[in-house]
């Protein structure tokens, strides 16, 4: 009997948590390593890769990308409370990304830990609530890998997110028995009572933050506001309106009055209950969206109506001055076929809107919180996780500033990314915003005198600095013929 059992407890609880990672199909760890993780990566196994951040924000930002372009969890690697404290803007932006990670952050020897040593993580699984869907530090070294386990399967379960386990840097080198890696069904399927009654009506399929729907189909309208005056103006005229996957509604500026216009009616197909939940209006069924939709699809046949007039294409633009309009369009012309778009330029969004339209299927990534800092290393993650594609991050010059170092990253990998500078030498979007406030001066939102093919060159990525237009076309066919290595174009933006 007891020869048995140690036949079974030969491995490490490191070996089993990389077995576990293997089964997962999880072998590319992101992150930033410290003192308390590096016995995780004693004899680092020649079939994983480990991603390294020159900060933790990016290391999990890049882990961002990487899960939502494999819809697998992401596995990021950082250093205690520290690391963790660091990033923690990054996890915020996944948890609303619903973006799957595993977060695993070193801790202090178990048996210093009463006397709260250098680097101690006091009530280190408290720390990155409420934005990660469990947290835990496990009572046992032999625990780890059952902890790790169940973050996974709890990150991959609908509504998607992050998770944390915290594990002290002697456990990885005890023995453990193994845990097998299970199955679980994540699919919920809706009430089909209140899906039959939402099939009775006519339904579209509406705007969403991703490319849910093709910005060139006869039946796309455009996109919805952010304020709650502008959404009720936008519906007017309507008496459905059928929310598919998106909240009810997101708002950015305080808003007062009605939700939806009077008289109509709204239906929402959510997978997160409490999503469903803070919705104002409407009824909500909580389901899978392929199922829910497959469902709508087998009700009644809707009723016959005419085709809506078709959005008009917005006018060229001309390059007598080098706008932010003139650049996009231009990108939207000269871009590689099936390229990806990651953006991260708010005051831009319009202008994007406008001219560069996206028309492919998983072709379009930005970041759902509102935060800076996701877009130039979730750049990173995509093209790591879809190496065949060409990736184009657009940043403004005050969102690439947040995660600059990023770019040592892409170019240890020789990543074929295009980084776009928007350069307006401020934080537009807090000027735009100042108006609304009623502000005559925003203070500290002047960006001058950054040299961003400076700081590309010195961490090893071509930089091409572009100041007119006649300049522009030349600059982004260099770029985006690039396959092997990044390259940054910073353009000059009236």
């Amino acid at each position: 009997m007891s020869g048995h059992r140690s036949s079974k407890i030969e491995k490490t609880v490191r070996d089993r948590v990389f077995d576990l990672f293997r089964a997962f199909g999880t072998t590319t760890i992101f992150g930033n390593p410290g003192s308390t993780e590096l016995p995780m990566f004693r004899d680092f196994p020649d079939d994983f890769r480990y991603v390294l951040a020159l900060q933790e924000m990016v290391a999990v930002s890049m882990a961002d990308g990487y899960a939502q372009a494999t819809r697998n969890a992401g596995v990021v690697n950082l250093h205690s409370a520290t690391g963790l404290g660091h990033s923690l803007g990054a996890v915020f932006t996944a948890y609303k990304n619903q973006a799957p990670l595993v977060i695993i952050a070193g801790q202090q020897a178990r048996s210093i830990l009463p006397y709260e040593p250098f680097l101690y993580a006091e009530r280190a699984s408290e720390f990155p609530r409420p934005y990660v869907k469990w947290s835990v530090e496990p009572a046992r070294a032999e625990d780890v890998p059952t902890a790790i386990a169940r973050a996974y399967y709890t990150a991959m379960q609908p509504p998607r997110g992050p998770t944390f386990v915290s594990v002290p840097v002697d456990d990885w080198d005890r023995l453990c028995e193994p845990v097998e890696p299970r199955r679980i069904g994540a699919t919920v399927r809706g009430d089909p009572e209140l899906l039959a009654e939402i099939a009775e009506a006519v339904w579209a399929a509406p705007n969403s933050g991703r490319n849910s729907f093709p910005e060139d189909h006869p039946l796309f309208r455009g996109f919805l506001a952010a304020d709650r005056e502008k959404i009720v103006a936008s519906l007017a005229g309507h008496d459905l309106i059928v929310v598919l996957g998106a909240p009810v509604f997101t708002y950015h500026v305080e808003g007062f009055g009605r939700h939806i216009p009077e008289g109509a009616r709204l239906l929402q197909l959510i997978d997160d209950p409490s999503v469903a939940a803070w919705a104002p209006v409407g009824t909500a069924a909580v389901t899978n969206l392929k199922s829910g939709i497959r469902d709508l699809l087998g009700g009644p046949e809707p009723r016959p109506r005419s085709a809506p007039e078709r959005r008009m294409p917005s006018p060229r633009v001309s390059g007598l001055g080098l706008t932010d309009a003139y650049l996009l369009q231009q990108v939207a012309l000269l871009r590689p076929a099936g390229s990806v778009i990651v953006e991260e330029a708010p005051s831009s969004r319009g202008a994007m809107h406008d001219y560069l339209p996206i028309v492919d299927r998983d072709g379009f990534y930005t970041c759902a919180s509102g935060g800076l800092g996701h877009g130039l290393p979730a750049a990173i993650g995509i093209a790591l996780a879809r190496p065949r594609d060409k990736v184009i991050a657009l940043l403004g010059d005050g969102s690439g500033m947040y995660a600059i170092q990023g770019l040592w990253t892409a170019a240890q990998f020789g990543l074929g990314v295009t980084f776009v500078i928007i350069k307006n030498r401020r934080y537009e979007a807090l000027v735009n915003f100042g108006r609304y406030f009623g502000l005559q001066r925003t203070v500290g939102t002047e960006l001058p005198d950054i040299d961003f093919c400076a700081l590309a060159q010195g961490q090893g990525v071509e930089g091409i600095s572009v100041d007119g237009a006649d300049a522009l076309d030349e600059a982004l066919r260099t770029a985006f013929a690039n396959q092997t290595a990044p390259t940054l174009v910073e353009v000059a933006v009236d």
